[in-house]
């Protein structure tokens, strides 16, 4: 697929929790790029200032393309948090290959933190198109209040039969349903009971990706061929 560089103006700007925001840029055509993608942020600021970071809209949602980024003390971050509607950035997309295969009718995502941006990408295209496809997706947080998408994964589930999400979380919230603690061999027996007949997908920090990869091949005994990963970018 052939990368395209445009320049975009800030269409929107949504917090979706305490230290994560969604920015929406407005595009005016139908884009190519496939749910799962990334592309590279470039900013205009004094010095080079560029992120690759995961698209979370759907290619089924016409009129923006959007990504998600958590805010930290990173210059990118100060003047990205910085933006305001009608504001400009240059993007340049897509790239990766993070992405749902037709011959895939069984998949299970892994995710912590800010990687659930290009499962939300995925999730929502599946939901969209009424795709043939069970997805299960497991999402370790460290509170409530740190769920990414959320309502928006609620929403998909009532929309996508095939679609579950199992929350994990280090301080549960009361009434709350969700498994404490963190993502390990046993939870994944837990919520995913066919897991040797499914393909993982698993988008998080480096370190969260090491693990899952440890305890499928390792503990769970599957094989490397059926684990994609994609190592985060965006912090």
């Amino acid at each position: 697929m052939i990368t395209t560089e445009l320049e975009l103006k800030v269409k929107e700007i949504i917090p979706r929790t305490e230290n994560v925001k969604s920015f929406r840029l407005d595009i005016d055509r139908n884009i190519d790029y496939k749910a799962g993608q990334f592309l590279c942020v470039s900013l205009k600021t004094e010095k080079e200032c560029k992120r690759y970071l995961s698209i979370s809209s759907s290619p089924t949602e016409q009129g923006y393309i959007e990504f998600t980024k958590k805010i930290t003390q990173s210059d990118f971050s100060t003047a990205l948090n910085n933006l305001k509607p009608g504001d400009s950035l240059i993007v340049k997309y897509p790239m990766g290959n993070f992405t749902l295969r037709d011959d895939y009718k069984k998949i299970a995502f892994l995710s912590g933190g800010i990687g659930i941006t290009p499962i939300r990408s995925m999730a929502k295209f599946a939901a969209d198109k009424k795709l043939d496809i069970d997805m299960i997706l497991v999402y370790a947080n460290r509170s409530i209040r740190d769920i990414v998408f959320k309502e928006d994964f609620d929403i998909m589930q009532k929309q996508h039969p095939k679609l579950k999400v199992a929350h994990v979380l280090c301080e549960p919230a009361p009434g709350f349903k969700c498994v404490t603690g963190l993502i390990n061999a046993q939870v994944i027996k837990n919520e995913i009971l066919d897991y040797p007949q499914r393909k993982f997908y698993i988008c998080g920090p480096p370190l969260m990706i090491e693990a899952m990869q440890k305890i499928l091949t390792e503990e769970l005994f599957l094989p490397k061929e059926g684990i994609i990963t994609e190592k985060f970018m965006g912090y």
